[in-house]
């Protein structure tokens, strides 16, 4: 079968705007898990709490997974419920402005908490970290609130031969975001000083402020809708359902099974990554000697990514989602088992390694080897991300673009609620000394049963004339 969709064209400029709101959450999010379980780890240190910082990994799990554990009832919610929505803000953009411009207000106030924290120490220590988890909920609160909407707001309006090239872009500015973070990260580090994390939760709310403002001065969300909609009917008809979706034809087998199959495939993925996306800062610090180089994990992770979009994601027009998919994660499983193995080789998995002045010299020009891995790990995590998303959102109609999100993310958000605690119990009673060495060994086992469960998805076959490069790869329909 052949696909025609010449009368298909993505505005790219509202694609871009639109994406302001993941370039938000992006940045919002990759500042959190940089500073988060640091400065978790360093008041629990501090106060001695916990006797080393081993004895942190299982507790900053727990911790980690509370806030995450709020996404699990609000995405699916939200996301229902901005389906329902009638403003003439918008369905979407009612819940997307405000959560933008409200979490970006508390978030500093997370570093504030680790700055006063050394005057609770003695008996009214845990109160420290109290005060720090009630914090870190309540932006996690407001941004889940705003975060299903803001990612179904670009199938709102794109036809679904497009979603992929769309998410494709959106993910790319997202990643500008994650990239800002890096670099955060890198200059304002916990070890200058404890007033240094305020500096780049600051500076993160200002650019998440100016997203917003961005935002919903150039996006008329009801305005792009009625402009759109002969485009989706459109874009329905060249849907790689099996079924009639947006017809009301309920999902056939197939269709139901690759949706069991997607979510279970994001589950696994999310929890090989996100596992190392909570623990690496630690992973930096405790085994590598360098707090810094967390910073540059996520500028090597996020230009990876973004060089991905760019160039490697011409896959999808040649072999499918499905495949592209399948090579992201293998992709992903070549990267953590160098790592692994660049750890062996340098003795990291020895009793008795441990932080010195020789094995901070030997990081300094050996890290690039596991720099190197991470850009592969980056690479994976793109292709991964680009097509997963409009495979779900493939099943949904117009009505329900926002339930299946929800679920999509919920998903996710199960993952990444988990993964910190099973990962953090992993590392610290596997082994007494240097648990993190065992975290991309973790990441490993979740990627291969991630990798043998998209197997089992069945993609519809297609003719496409011919491949294409940069974000055109993405229109692979």
């Amino acid at each position: 079968m052949e696909i025609e969709n010449k009368k298909l064209k993505l505005n790219y400029k509202n694609t871009i705007l639109i994406g302001m709101a993941f370039f938000s959450i992006t940045l919002l999010w990759t500042v959190y898990g940089q500073y988060c379980p640091k400065l978790i780890t360093k008041i629990l240190i501090d106060s001695k709490l916990c006797a080393t910082e081993n004895d942190t990994l299982f507790p900053v799990g727990i911790i980690m997974a509370l806030d995450n554990a709020l996404a699990l009832f609000m995405l699916p919610i939200f996301g229902t419920l901005s389906d329902k929505t009638k403003c003439s803000f918008g369905k979407r953009m009612i819940y997307i402005f405000p959560g933008m411009i409200i979490s970006s207000i508390i978030f500093p106030f997370i570093a504030v908490a680790f700055l006063v924290a050394p005057s609770l120490y003695g008996v009214w220590a845990p109160l420290a970290i109290v005060i720090l988890v009630i914090l870190m909920g309540l932006v996690l609160i407001v941004m889940n609130i705003y975060r299903n909407p803001a990612v179904a707001l670009m199938p709102d309006v794109t036809p679904k031969p497009l979603r992929s090239k769309a998410n494709g872009i959106i993910n790319f500015v997202g990643y500008v975001g994650g990239a800002i973070a890096g670099i955060l990260a890198m200059f304002f580090t916990i070890d200058k000083g404890a007033h240094y994390p305020i500096f780049a939760f600051v500076i993160a709310s200002v650019f998440m402020i100016a997203a917003a403002i961005i935002l919903v001065t150039n996006i008329k969300e009801n305005k792009l809708l009625e402009e759109n909609k002969k485009l989706m009917l459109e874009g329905e008809k060249q849907s790689e359902t099996f079924s009639d979706v947006e017809g009301g034809e309920k999902l056939s087998k197939t269709d139901k099974k690759n949706f069991v199959i997607i979510l279970l495939g994001v589950l696994f993925w999310y929890f090989a990554f996100n596992a190392v996306e909570t623990f690496a800062p630690l992973f930096c610090e405790y085994i590598l000697g360098h707090e810094n180089m967390g910073g540059t994990i996520v500028i090597v992770l996020t230009a990876s990514s973004l060089i991905s979009f760019m160039l490697l994601l011409n896959l999808p027009a040649k072999i499918g989602r499905k495949w592209t998919v399948i090579v992201g994660i293998g992709t992903m499983i070549f990267a953590f088992l160098g790592i692994i193995i660049t750890m062996l080789a340098s003795g990291v998995f020895s009793s008795n390694y441990e932080i010195n002045d020789a094995v901070k010299e030997m990081w300094k020009t050996r890290v690039i080897i596991i720099y190197v891995f991470v850009a592969f790990l980056g690479c994976g995590w793109a292709l991964i991300n680009a097509n997963s998303y409009p495979m779900v959102v493939e099943l949904a109609s117009g009505k329900n673009i926002g339930k299946y999100t929800g679920l999509y993310y919920t998903f996710a958000m199960v993952a990444q609620t988990l993964t910190p605690i099973i990962s953090g119990a992993w590392m610290q009673y596997g082994q007494s000394k240097n648990g993190l060495n065992l975290l991309f060994i973790y990441s490993l086992i979740m990627s291969a049963i991630a990798l043998v469960t998209m197997l089992f998805f069945t993609e519809k076959k297609k003719v496409i004339k011919k491949s294409k490069i940069g974000f055109e790869a993405l229109d692979n329909d």
